[in-house]
Parts: structure tokens; C-alpha cells; sequence
């Protein structure tokens, strides 16, 4: 009988053990794609904040102000008429 109980404890801890080093190694794995997602995301943001420093550089200052813009409402005529006299 102390056989069979010792038997069922080693038995035991063994699936333990390989209970938690598979929990671990779970949460391991997701942290390592959050780190990886994350740096892919951090390194997408840092162009995109470039991309948009220089467009602003180029264009002459933010263009956030295009929907109230006046001339967005005028047809091409008029544009054509405004801008691009012959």
C-alpha cells in the first residue's frame, strides 16, 4: 500500500510539474508575441509620425484644416476660373 501511494504522488508531482512548466511556457509565448507585436507597432508609428513631419514639412503646415477649406465646395469651372486663368 505505501508503494502504490508513493507511486501515486511521484506520478503526481511529475504531471505537475509538466502542468506548470506548460502554463509557462504559455504565458511566455504570449508575452514574446505582445513584445514582438509591440515593437513591430512602436517601429510603424515612428514612420508614420515621420512620414507626417515631412509631409507637413513639404506642404506647408498641417492640412487638417482641407475639409473647411472654401474651396472644396467650387466646381471644377470655378476652380479652373480662380486658378488657372488663360
Amino acid at each position: 500500500m505505501s508503494f502504490i501511494k508513493f507511486l501515486l504522488v511521484f506520478l503526481g508531482l511529475i504531471f505537475g510539474a509538466v502542468v506548470v512548466f506548460w502554463l509557462l511556457g504559455i504565458v511566455w509565448s504570449l508575452l514574446w508575441y505582445v513584445f514582438w507585436i509591440g515593437l513591430i507597432g512602436a517601429a510603424g508609428y515612428g514612420v508614420y509620425s515621420l512620414f507626417k513631419r515631412a509631409e507637413n514639412r513639404f506642404l506647408g503646415g498641417s492640412k487638417t484644416d482641407y475639409i473647411d477649406s472654401p474651396d472644396t465646395n467650387m466646381s471644377w469651372e470655378e476652380y479652373d476660373r480662380k486658378y488657372l486663368e488663360r
